[in-house]
């Protein structure tokens, strides 16, 4: 799993649909993730992660707060640190080391 700070520049705060050279990057397996609440942390969430309990509830949340056509990267509502601890609890129960 990989944290990145969302860059600023010329697309910060442009269309959401406009990461094309991020979403090129991200690698086979993984999504895109940020949580809405916090400082546009992008993460790339391991794809197995998605059926853990507590992942799948913060992606009901954000189903039920933004809808299921989210353009981008996916948003979910919650701060940043609820969300970093819910993935690392994740990957721990998944068996998944951070590398």
């Amino acid at each position: 799993m990989v944290w990145k700070r969302k860059s600023g520049g010329a697309g910060a705060g442009g269309s959401p649909g406009r990461g094309a050279d991020e979403e090129e990057k991200v690698p086979r397996g993984h999504v895109p993730m940020v949580a809405a609440g916090g400082d546009g942390e992008r993460v790339l969430v391991p794809v197995r992660l998605l059926s853990d309990p507590c992942v799948a509830e913060l992606l009901d949340m954000a189903a039920q707060r933004y809808g299921y056509c989210q353009p981008g990267v996916l948003r979910v509502p919650c701060d940043a640190g609820h969300f970093r601890r819910v993935v690392d609890g994740a990957m721990q129960r998944c068996g998944i080391c951070p590398p």
